[in-house]
């Protein structure tokens, strides 16, 4: 499977041994790792992948994905999607990024190229979520497209839905 490339960023799906790696938080020689790579979420996302590979069998390109900066290729967080798509071609994302990365428009960056992928991919539905305190999150969601479609006392669940044609040009609200 090949990088996704943005104007700053690498998307890098990330391989067994790959995630491997990053879940136990011991990089190889090689692995360029910023300061505080790799974060809480991303082992519990290696974890989770490893996990799904372990039961079902490998899920890319609906893995996750290692965000590299391209100016110097370390790598500053993940984002992913939580499985294979469901049989509505519905898919989970998850993202973040190390602190020092914070503020610099790299999360929405990422989000957008990703979901761009999901919908040339024949994706219709993406949702994700976050705490109620995250508004960080909550405002990457929503630049990327997202809207708000439920919440209850832990989380706000956003999510985007196209036409099943991602040349139809239809497709920034949530149908249900």
């Amino acid at each position: 499977m090949d990088d996704l490339v943005t104007e700053r960023l690498v998307l890098h799906p990330l391989s067994v041994l790959e995630a491997e790696r990053v879940a136990a938080a011991e990089p190889a020689d090689g692995d360029r790792w910023a300061p505080g790579y790799p974060a809480d979420g991303d082992m519990a996302g290696a974890r989770r992948y490893l996990t799904t590979c372990a039961i079902t069998g490998d899920p890319q390109p609906f893995g996750p994905y290692e965000i590299r900066r391209r100016e110097d290729g370390y790598a500053i967080g993940g984002l992913g999607f939580h499985g294979a798509p469901d049989e509505n071609l519905t898919v989970t994302i998850g993202y973040g990024l190390i602190p020092s990365a914070h503020g610099r428009g790299y999360a929405s960056e990422a989000l957008r190229e990703l979901l761009r992928f999901a919908r040339a991919s024949g994706i219709t539905r993406v949702q994700g979520d976050t705490d109620h305190e995250n508004t960080a999150s909550q405002r990457v969601m929503t630049a990327v497209g997202m809207r708000l479609v439920a919440e209850d006392e832990q989380l706000r669940y956003y999510g985007i839905v196209w036409s099943p044609s991602p040349e139809s040009g239809v497709g920034d609200r949530w149908a249900g």
